[in-house]
């Protein structure tokens, strides 16, 4: 099954600073390209556990003793891991982006490539579908949805076309969306438009931003002293929440300062941001919007 290369693999799996006989997490398994390399830097007595909601990335199992793959949103690491028996780990690594092969795979709904029902679940099982966002929710709702997760100035507008035309019958596929927002669709801007809202109903289907919160939540505790997590981001919203995470342990607001001025943090950063050579943008379109970000548990 195809997921293509792995996004700044050996930087990522670098910045974990892999002991041979550590406790590693690959909380975005995809293909298993990352996996696969902290595996090839682990000893007899290392372990890696994997999670990935999506039961495609089964099909890329890794047959290793080390190796556990956990079919499983990453927003339950705590409990899966104390279910191995495991409280903290040396190291997590995390992917956001949206796997090459569910863009590829023209049923899943995610590219605007292909005419296809509207879904975007990253887990077959969960409920809500790009479907229900379209023609269930209020106005409002799907305005909240294109401004916050798609940044779309012209939401408002976008909103009250969806909700006008759903009274005429049922918005199912990605095509019947472009037709209704065909108005906001410039030529030369289409592309990036439209990347936009389906960024922004993928984001809502499956609780990104909040899944995400979870995880960095998480990782004071899971995290060993002097533990390390590696996190590649894709948009701006993902990035300001680990950014802000790393430097000041809250989402919003500032941390309360001791008579000093001074404030405690979980975690504190290690170098900089590191984004793709243009090598690698080259090879792997993929890559062209990545961060990545380091940091170790104080």
């Amino acid at each position: 099954m195809e997921y293509h290369n792995a996004v700044l693999l050996k930087q990522t799996v670098d910045g974990l600073n892999i002991r041979p006989d550590g406790v590693y997490v690959d909380v975005t398994f995809g293909g298993g390209g990352h996996s696969r390399e902290i595996l090839s830097r682990l000893g007899e007595e290392g372990k890696l556990f994997a999670f990935d909601q999506d039961k495609d990335a089964l099909e890329n199992v890794i047959e290793d003793d080390r190796f556990v793959l956990i079919n499983e949103n990453f927003r339950y690491i705590k409990r899966f891991l104390r279910f191995y028996g495991v409280k903290e780990v040396d190291g997590v690594l995390a992917d956001f982006g949206v796997s090459s092969h569910q863009f590829d795979v023209a049923e899943r709904g995610f590219s605007t490539r292909f005419e296809a029902d509207l879904d975007m679940r990253m887990n077959q099982s969960n409920k809500l579908s790009a479907f229900e966002v379209i023609n269930e929710y209020s106005e409002e709702q799907i305005r909240d949805v294109l401004l916050q997760y798609g940044e779309l100035r012209q939401a408002p507008a976008m909103a009250r076309v969806i909700v006008s035309e759903r009274n005429n019958g049922e918005i199912k596929t990605s095509e019947q969306l472009k037709t209704v927002l065909k108005r906001f669709l410039n030529h030369k801007k289409e592309n990036k438009v439209l990347a936009q809202i389906y960024q922004a109903i993928r984001i809502e289907v499956n609780q990104e931003i909040e899944v995400l919160k979870e995880l960095l939540l998480q990782m004071p505790e899971v995290l060993k002293t002097g533990g390390r997590l590696s996190f590649i981001s894709y948009h701006s919203l993902e990035d300001r929440l680990v950014k802000r995470f790393i430097r000041n342990g809250l989402f919003e607001g500032e941390p309360v300062r001791d008579v000093f001025g001074n404030f405690e943090v979980p975690l504190k950063k290690v170098g900089g941001l590191i984004v793709p050579s243009q090598t690698e943008i080259k090879e792997n379109n993929r890559a062209r919007s990545a961060k990545l970000r380091i940091a170790e548990k104080l």
